[in-house]
């Protein structure tokens, strides 16, 4: 997973798998979701983020297997 934050668009995007988009579905005017061939979600689009998220902070917690080790 990959947050990618625009600060010209004031846009987060959230990469949430290493496959292509085939269609983006418009949940309201702040929330896109990005899905690939089979209707599986690949990526979240947050616009206007300042506005729309208030917590000052992004906590990601994964079982420990799940984090990616660095090469």
């Amino acid at each position: 997973m990959k947050l990618t934050y625009f600060p010209d668009t004031d846009t987060l995007y959230i990469d949430l798998a290493d496959r292509p988009s085939v269609e983006s579905e418009v949940l309201n005017d702040t929330l896109i979701i990005d899905l690939d061939e089979n209707g599986c979600p690949v990526g979240i689009t947050v616009e206007h983020y300042s506005q729309t998220v208030t917590t000052p902070t992004i906590e990601i917690n994964l079982p420990q297997d799940l984090i990616p080790q660095s090469a």
